[in-house]
């Protein structure tokens, strides 16, 4: 589960960005509570606003923030950003604490940081796969995942308690004190630089283009990218959930603050249990929106806080299976010369939807009650897994058959005969192997790395790509390092 960090460079990012992370999330629970109590009357709305300045620019930086991961020193773009935020942090605490602060600040606050983030997203997490090798990826992944959920564990309930006895702005000060972790790990970590693997011959908008392109030919991230969205405009909307859900039943900041931790509880197991996978597979998360849809309708039909909390814990669980399951199936099946480019626009997909869903949600919540917001976050993870199912079954064709004694068994367009033995296929459930750029994956303990060896009914595990598939030799296995490997 934690193989990744036999690699000293991650141990000491993953230290690194724990400790800036509590920061973060403390940081995060502050923000909202202000904005609902104390510079507006328990105005949801203004909650939704807030989301929608912070999480814009990941749409509308997309086609720069891509390029700026993919062609500069990726430690040194994140030792801009990280300090930009710290900065940006403090600057906002002196006000709240000096009593000057008004709603207009809060969202010129939450646009600052919505513009720096969606130059960090991209790097920070490409920036991973600069730490590890490509076997590694997708359990660093899910660890990054699991440090994030771990930090929303603790940052929460902290904040909650530190804004009932010292006030919201000292909080926004000491999370601008957690970065001083998160630069001193980018000062220690030593990666070898090379050059990025981008021809010099194209220009930006080609090279732009050629990431967005990439996507379109590849359906199965297309539906990844689709179900993120649904989710992530109408879903996702924790802060005002939780927010108005704790005002509904009379609770307070710290009672708020134990809503963000509770949520987390369920988010750590789920990251911790992708991190225990060998790979990423796309049926995981159309399943992980199903259930996210499930939850999030139980958790409105809670009558007491308590059992609304205890709830969260399956929402939580649900979103963080979905999420580190699409990041990891992002980044392990992307080519590395067009992998920043692909992931900005992943998270721009996934975070640019806020500036639509929230406000919706805050209004829908102001209007009809808190309840009716957690209503739209079902109904968008109902649609969600309904595309990945319609998807499966009318491209892939996934089919299920009934067999004697009642025995189920699934075909798809990689093994199209119900009596066929596991064996080596041409294609998995999701996508041909030429597509993938996957060499053959033994069916191992969930704790093991995937090996070569026979591949087993639509196995989805790390790869290595390096050059374009015109290139490939189909004979050869494309999980072995090829020249470059040892270079990124």
């Amino acid at each position: 589960m934690f193989r990744s960090l036999s690699v000293k460079n991650y141990r000491i990012w993953f230290i690194g960005a724990l400790v800036s992370n509590v920061g973060a999330w403390m940081q995060a629970t502050a923000q909202n509570w202000v904005v609902l109590t104390e510079l507006s009357d328990t105005n949801a709305i203004a909650v939704g606003v807030t989301m929608a300045l912070q999480f814009g620019p990941q749409l509308l930086l997309v086609p720069f923030s891509g390029a700026v991961a993919d062609r500069f020193d990726r430690r040194r773009v994140l030792m801009i950003t990280q300090s930009l935020l710290m900065l940006l942090a403090c600057g906002l605490g002196v006000l709240l604490v000096s009593g000057v602060a008004e709603l207009w600040h809060l969202y010129a606050f939450a646009l600052a940081l919505g513009i720096v983030n969606a130059f960090d997203t991209p790097a920070r997490q490409a920036f991973v796969s600069d730490l590890v090798g490509n076997e590694q990826l997708s359990n660093a992944v899910a660890l990054n995942s699991a440090s994030f959920n771990s930090a929303r564990l603790i940052g929460p309930a902290v904040a909650g308690v530190l804004i009932a006895i010292m006030g919201s702005g000292w909080v926004f000060i000491l999370n601008s004190a957690s970065f001083i972790a998160m630069l001193i790990a980018l000062m220690l970590i030593k990666v070898p630089r090379a050059p990025r693997q981008v021809s010099g011959r194209e220009s930006q908008g080609n090279q732009l283009v050629a990431g967005f392109k990439y996507v379109v030919r590849r359906h199965d991230l297309v539906v990844i990218f689709l179900i993120v969205f649904v989710i992530g405009a109408f879903g996702m909307n924790f802060p005002v959930f939780s927010s108005t859900m704790a005002v509904e039943f009379g609770r307070g900041a710290g009672e708020y603050g134990v809503l963000s931790s509770i949520l987390a509880i369920g988010s750590l197991t789920g990251a911790l249990l992708v991190a225990k996978r060998p790979a990423a597979r796309l049926r995981t998360v159309v399943i992980a929106a199903g259930g996210f849809g499930m939850a999030s309708l139980i958790s409105a039909l809670m009558p007491t806080f308590w059992s609304f909390a205890v709830t969260l814990v399956l929402l939580g669980f649900c979103t963080a299976t979905l999420l580190s399951t699409a990041n990891a199936f992002v980044q392990t099946t992307t080519d590395p010369m067009v992998r920043g480019r692909v992931l900005s626009l992943y998270f721009a997909i996934l975070m640019g939807g806020t500036p639509l869903g929230a406000p919706i949600v805050g209004a829908i919540s102001d209007a009809f009650g808190a309840r009716w917001g957690l209503g739209v976050a079902a109904l968008s993870g109902f649609i969600a897994f309904a595309i990945g199912l319609g998807w499966l079954i009318v491209e892939r064709q996934l089919r299920v058959h009934i067999g004697d004694r009642g025995k189920l068994t699934f075909t798809h367009a990689g093994r199209p005969d119900v009596d066929a033995a596991p064996q080596p296929q041409a294609e998995t459930l999701t996508a041909p192997l030429s597509v993938l750029k996957r060499g053959p994956v033994i069916l191992s303990e969930p704790n093991s790395a995937p090996q070569s060896g026979a591949l087993s009914e639509g196995l989805t595990g790390p790869i290595s790509i390096l050059r374009d598939e015109t290139e490939s030799d189909p004979g050869e296995d494309t999980n072995m390092p090829k020249k470059g490997d040892e270079e990124r």
